[in-house]
């Protein structure tokens, strides 16, 4: 964990508190930055809401209820403050808009996805499409009527967090060559999240046992989660190739950890800790990599168990007992968590061998944190 010392025996004291000095100092100066952030997230959605109410009142209220679902733990912008910072960079003011339209991009892959998967709660409360369905709970329109209107606010509403992503980074005072290689990546993580997100939605054409729920994980959610905040920080902060390649790296093993982990609190994990329903992943028939394990360790009655729950979508607490009750047993959720294990390790290892200090050290303390959430 960040401020921790990792002397070895043998090294001579005095340096021992110098790093710790250096990795508080970071986490210290990456908490500035990310009030820094809050502060323009914040200014930046007052502005936009302000600006749609002079067009409509439809726009304003949109653009409300967008702002409802910007925000939260701020992992992704955090990850790319730690790389600019860990690498050199000084000016807040440079770094706060770029983190900001990473997080305001992430809303929109949110949106979208929330819409995908017909899910109207984030964090306990009504994201965008939630929201406009209760506003028209007394409208008098019928059943296809409201489905359209929610169908359009989610759809618009993730339009604009894409779009202001790409207005936050033009505003930022950097340089202006590394910010336009910021556009790019930014336009290449969406295209690569979006095939990540297309392999998810076609995946419940093919049985659990044949979709690659990794792969799906590494496009979906590892390149913009993981590898984009860290590579955006560290070419605001004017780093080498080899440097950059070296973050893509890390972000990657660390998004993939993540997702894993993710998935498993999906199932196993206490809604009152992580703000997760636990059965929503199996109503929905989530192709995931512990329930494609689960059909592949278990028995033919441990499947058939599976085939008559999973994917019900009035599927009750008594039915997800009995597919986690499978999962367990089938030794499925012990390899899930011994790949996640693995790939954290991954993850740290990299870190800490190729990365200078204290931004490998903070890095390792980002992937515990992040894989052992919830348990």
């Amino acid at each position: 964990m960040v401020g921790k010392s990792t002397a070895a025996p043998g090294v001579v004291v005095h340096q021992a508190p110098a790093r710790t000095a250096d990795a508080a100092d970071l986490a210290e100066a990456v908490e500035g930055a990310m009030a820094a952030t809050a502060t323009v997230l914040q200014d930046f959605v007052e502005a936009r809401i302000r600006v749609a109410a002079g067009r409509s009142e439809v726009a304003a209220r949109l653009w409300t209820d967008l702002a409802g679902v910007i925000g939260g733990k701020l992992m992704r912008p955090r990850l790319a403050v730690a790389a600019y910072l860990g690498l050199g960079g000084t000016d807040r003011a440079a770094i706060a808009p770029v983190a900001a339209a990473i997080e305001v991009l992430h809303t929109a892959m949110l949106v979208h996805d929330d819409l995908l998967d017909h899910d109207e709660v984030r964090r306990g409360r009504p994201n965008v499409a939630g929201a406009a369905r209760a506003r028209l709970a007394t409208s008098g329109l019928d059943d296809r009527g409201v489905d359209d209107q929610v169908l359009a606010a989610g759809l618009l509403a993730g339009d604009l967090a894409i779009a202001s992503a790409f207005s936050l980074v033009v505003s930022a005072p950097a340089d202006r060559s590394a910010l336009l290689r910021v556009v790019g990546l930014l336009a290449e993580g969406i295209e690569t999240t979006v095939v990540g997100e297309l392999l998810d939605v076609t995946a419940s054409l093919s049985s659990p046992r044949d979709v690659d729920a990794l792969v799906v994980a590494e496009l979906k959610t590892a390149a913009y989660s993981g590898s984009l905040p860290l590579v955006v920080g560290a070419i605001l902060a004017g780093a080498g190739d080899e440097r950059i390649a070296q973050l893509d790296g890390v972000g990657s093993a660390l998004g993939v950890a993540f997702q894993l982990t993710d998935d498993e609190l999906g199932v196993f994990g206490d809604p009152a800790v992580t703000g997760k329903s636990v059965v929503s992943d199996l109503r929905e028939g989530k192709r995931t990599e512990l329930l494609r394990r689960a059909y592949a360790m278990t028995d033919a009655t441990g499947c058939a168990v599976l085939d008559t729950h999973v994917g019900r979508p009035d599927l009750d607490e008594s039915g997800a007992a009995a597919v986690r009750e499978v999962m367990v047993s089938s030794g499925a959720l012990d390899a899930v968590r011994e790949l996640t294990r693995r790939t954290g390790l991954h993850a740290r290892s990299l870190a800490a061998g190729s990365l200078p200090e204290p931004l490998g050290g903070y890095l390792v303390g980002v992937v515990d944190d992040l894989v052992g959430r919830g348990h």
